[in-house]
């Protein structure tokens, strides 16, 4: 991205001369590379100081045609990065569309640093019309329900601070999304004096909280102990170290390990002991998990309402133990916090904290449980709809051994035939469970994956690409790599089976559940669609013979540096309460 976006005629200052010349220099202090943004004119004093003062690097811009697909890159970024990516919005209205990325971030606990601008503050210095409707008197208050921290600062030298600790806030686990409200007045103000940030490294995130030692003995003495353990592997940092180490522990203890696709690769699925993966659990993963004494949580999303599944009863017999310190960002207006488990020893860290702990702690040497036998799988049924049994193995004979992360992927993906044998195989969900963050979170996946030697391949849905489609352009103008595969079974079908349930429920005809869901007559074109945005499309793909030709054509495009998208046209996917993802 070196050769575009390149500012002219740079002033070249020293020392900053502007408000948000100041501010600009904290976060470039901060490490930050990139910065998602929306143009607006209550931070062009920041937007300006970005490019005429930094020379639009360490941040550079990253321009996106809508706030919520700038959050949504961003998001994207920190779940392959493994650390925070700024975005600016622009006033209330920005700040407002931008919204339900913010939640999608809170909800996944990801760093963003978000910055905003509102104002001026001072009446007597706003335009006439355009300035009052785009000031608002506590604009965090939109989205403080879910985010971590927020501020308004009233100075220049605040609004360091503020940059600051929002920086050090969104890094501390739970990490999440914060806010910085810049006041437009404050950014256009020329210093009598430069104002330099501090060196940032005094003000970075403390490390992570470990377990208390009589937490930890208690949970060693009930491991060791145990004849038949689980681990649910939950939210993952997502190192080749963090993973390695949650390995070593399961084998030590010969224990079975279910997985959670809401939080990507966290353990080999091909591993012998691993028990599947699992949100609704089917009648086999129940008992597997009813037969367990002891289960050990590594900050799993929704334990209680995995729990409640194998012991509807809410007598669960098995020895709880959970590491997690997720309840640090609870407040109660989102139910994001899930129900409340029963735990016996709570281990008051993030769980790849306590994981090498637990490990050199036990005693070890305990066989272990075999579940993962190696699936024999035949050949998709070539008859009828495509399905995505048929995508994952057009896509692996196109990949070869090339590394892949997949960024996205649908409910119903065939786990059994693309194994997660590493922790940047797969990131997982979006936290809030909305439609329409695919594209972006895929874009800023693909932008923190360039040039690592892994191709990036999303695979979303039709009514996810449809909501997002625009978002594509900026891959196209900062050329991201990034293969997306629209598994386009022209509908909202997940809720086309809930109308299936509803009318079943009711004695009603069930043939009715398309009314209202069908994205037909006409077609969208969703291969015109992504031309439009500069990416190469192709499509619809209706054949196997037609698959394996496009993939082919589409990952030779991902390795020459390009950004295209597949319109796959499949059938719809198995209408079971283990398959759906339970979106909106």
């Amino acid at each position: 991205m070196d050769d575009i976006e390149t500012p002219e005629g740079l002033v070249g200052n020293a020392e900053p001369a502007w408000g948000s010349d100041t501010m600009a220099l904290a976060v470039r202090n901060l490490g930050y590379k990139y910065v998602a943004l929306n143009p607006g004119a209550s931070f062009r004093g920041f937007h300006d100081s970005l490019v005429n003062y930094l020379g639009n690097r360490d941040p550079q811009m990253i321009l996106c045609l809508h706030e919520d697909h700038a959050v949504a890159i961003a998001h994207g970024y920190a779940k392959a990065a493994g650390e925070p990516m700024a975005v600016v919005l622009h006033s209330n209205v920005g700040l407002m569309h931008g919204s339900m990325g913010i939640f999608n971030a809170f909800c996944d606990r990801v760093p963003v640093l978000v910055l905003g601008a509102t104002g001026p503050v001072d009446a007597a210095k706003r335009r006439p019309w355009i300035d009052w409707i785009h000031t608002a008197q506590d604009q965090g208050a939109l989205v403080r329900n879910f985010i971590k921290w927020d501020d308004q600062p009233a100075s220049v030298e605040a609004a360091v601070e503020s940059i600051y600790r929002a920086n050090q806030l969104a890094r501390t686990a739970p990490h999440g999304p914060v806010y910085v409200c810049l006041d437009a007045d404050l950014q256009e103000q020329q210093l009598a004096e430069p104002i330099v940030p501090p060196a940032a490294p005094r003000f970075a995130a403390g490390a992570a909280p470990r377990p208390s030692e009589d937490a930890l003995r208690k949970a060693v003495a009930l491991l060791d102990g145990a004849r038949r353990p689980a681990v649910l592997s939950g939210r993952f940092v997502r190192t080749q170290a963090a993973w390695d180490a949650r390995v070593a522990l399961a084998e030590k203890l010969g224990a079975v390990v279910f997985t959670d696709f809401k939080a990507g690769a966290t353990f080999p699925t091909d591993h012998l002991q691993h028990g599947g993966s699992i949100q609704f659990l089917s009648d086999d993963q129940k008992e597997a998990l009813r037969a367990c004494d002891v289960i050990l949580s590594l900050d799993w999303i929704d334990l209680a309402g995995t729990l409640s599944q194998a012991w509807p009863d809410k007598d669960v017999s098995a020895s709880v133990i959970h590491a997690s310190i997720d309840q640090y960002v609870h407040n109660g207006w989102s139910m994001d916090h899930q129900g409340l488990p029963p735990v016996d020893v709570s281990l008051l860290s993030p769980p790849d904290e306590a994981v090498p702990l637990l490990t050199a702690a036990l005693k070890g040497g305990k066989a272990p449980v075999a579940q993962n036998e190696s699936p024999s799988l035949a050949d998709p049924d070539h008859e009828g709809k495509l399905t995505l049994d048929h995508v994952a193995e057009a896509l692996k004979k196109a990949v070869g051994d090339s590394p892949v992360s997949l960024v996205r992927l649908p409910g119903g993906w065939p786990g059994a035939r693309w194994p997660f044998t590493g922790p940047l195989d797969f990131f997982g969900y979006d936290g809030g469970g909305g439609i329409g963050s695919g594209p972006g979170m895929a874009i800023g996946s693909a932008l923190a994956l360039k040039d690592s030697g892994r191709l990036a391949v999303a695979v979303i849905g039709d009514g996810d690409f449809l909501m997002g489609v625009n978002a594509f352009w900026t891959a196209a103008h900062y050329k991201i790599p990034l293969l997306t595969i629209v598994a386009n079974n022209q509908s909202y079908f997940n809720d086309e089976m809930h109308q299936d349930r509803v009318a079943r429920a009711r004695s009603r005809n069930p043939e009715n559940r398309w009314i209202g869901q069908k994205i037909t007559d006409p077609d969208p074109d969703l291969a015109k669609l992504a031309e439009a945005q500069g990416l190469y499309g192709i499509g619809p793909i209706e054949t196997t013979g037609q698959l394996a030709t496009a993939i082919m054509e589409g990952v030779a495009v991902l390795r020459e540096g390009g950004a295209s998208v597949i319109d796959v046209r499949v059938g719809p996917r198995g209408a079971t309460a283990a398959t759906m993802i339970g979106r909106r």
